[in-house]
């Protein structure tokens, strides 16, 4: 074998080594893209009030918190993959139970537990990524991860045409998408990267070290999560079909698609700190300039498209950062420790958001959004006076 193959071969088998837990992410988003509309639109349905049903999408939030710490440990002891394929089981029982109930305290129950199982996917993908690529590569690998996702979730609200918005159907096939997660990283149960664990420190720790890596993890957070949670109510209180509201969202994502490859090339060749606060601040002009659009008209999507694209692009920063920051057994915690900051903005954000829709209409929404960006945006330039 020449010097060449021998380059060129080791120069491609990281990326061959993600090729399971990739493919795994694709259908992870189709499922979560088909998914995350249903339970805000049923209560919707229902007339329940906006802030309690900001507080239903929040206990998945909940969940995830609580689960979220101990994931690495046990993902150290069972392996990658019975542990992501486990999870993905027990979420799809969950969404079978959802078809068969409208009680709102049995769904928050549901969507508790929903977050229970629901990081499971995130942390150990993340983990995953972060142990098999090198530092040259890690923001494109991450912008190809946070892509696939977007494709997935571009195609879920997609799915909803075809299936309906309302009634146990959606819920099914939600449950079966989730299923599909499994097939792909069948054959990588024995070769996926092991997870090792280090004694020392904990998630806050975590927090305190890399607190740009944090601030990223926290902005995408609560508008990737506001977003798909009252996107579609927001369109159906602009006179929109909710069909269309649920289009919304695959505008919201496709930009993810187009966006997600040179954002992580420019988070490889410049200083990661800087392309997360233009990301977090562009956001923020955009969210603000959907105040002044006609939500009948395509420049909406055209927002939407752009909005959706660079917002994702600060969690691509963000876990490229992680990834520059620590290395070996802390990698597992530091993931762990992302996820939950991202979590936990949504925790925040969607009740806030839900609250001031009820008192400040559509805008209510759009400020939420808008005003947590700028912060984010602002502390991040600050933070490039620390050496990080």
């Amino acid at each position: 074998m020449s010097p060449s193959s021998l380059v060129s071969g080791s120069a491609a088998s990281p990326w061959r080594a993600l090729l399971p837990i990739y493919v795994a992410c694709l259908a992870f988003g189709i499922q979560v893209g088909t998914s995350m509309p249903l339970v805000p639109l049923a209560l919707e349905q229902q007339g329940v009030d906006k802030f309690l049903i900001g507080i239903v999408g929040a206990a998945w939030g909940v969940g995830m918190i609580a689960t979220t710490p101990f994931v690495p440990a046990v993902a150290a002891r069972l392996g990658a993959v019975p542990l992501i394929c486990g999870a993905a089981v027990i979420s799809a029982a969950l969404s079978v139970a959802f078809a068969f109930t409208s009680s709102v305290p049995l769904w928050f129950g549901l969507t508790l537990l929903q977050g229970v199982v629901g990081g499971v996917p995130w942390v150990v993908s993340e983990i995953w990524i972060n142990l098999v690529i090198d530092e040259k590569r890690r923001g494109r690998a991450m912008a190809a991860y946070a892509a696939l996702i977007a494709v997935g979730m571009a195609i879920g609200p997609l799915v909803l045409q075809f299936v309906g918005l309302y009634g146990p159907r959606p819920f099914l096939v939600a449950a079966a998408l989730m299923l599909v997660v499994i097939l792909p990283l069948l054959p990588a149960w024995k070769s996926a990267p092991p997870i090792h664990l280090v004694k020392d420190g904990g998630i806050l720790r975590v927090v305190r070290a890399a607190p740009v890596a944090m601030l990223a993890a926290f902005a995408c957070g609560l508008g990737e999560q506001v977003a798909f949670s009252f996107l579609p109510i927001f369109a159906v209180e602009a006179k929109v079909p909710a069909e269309t509201g649920a289009l919304w969202l695959s505008a919201f994502v496709i930009g993810n698609i187009v966006l997600q490859w040179p954002i992580g090339w420019a988070a490889d060749e410049l200083d990661r700190r800087i392309v997360l606060a233009v990301c977090a601040l562009v956001s923020a002009a955009l969210v603000a300039s959907i105040a002044f659009i006609d939500p009948q008209s395509n420049a909406i999507l055209v927002v939407l498209v752009l909005w959706g694209g660079i917002s994702f692009g600060i969690y691509t920063v963000g876990l490229a950062l992680l990834g520059q920051r620590f290395s070996g057994g802390d990698i597992a915690r530091a993931n762990a420790a992302f996820t939950i900051v991202y979590t936990v903005a949504g925790l925040v954000g969607r009740p806030i958001a839900g609250g001031a829709m009820d008192v400040m209409g559509r805008s209510g929404m759009t400020s939420t959004v808008m005003l947590f960006y700028v912060i984010a945006g602002v502390a991040a330039l600050l933070a490039l006076r620390r050496r990080d």
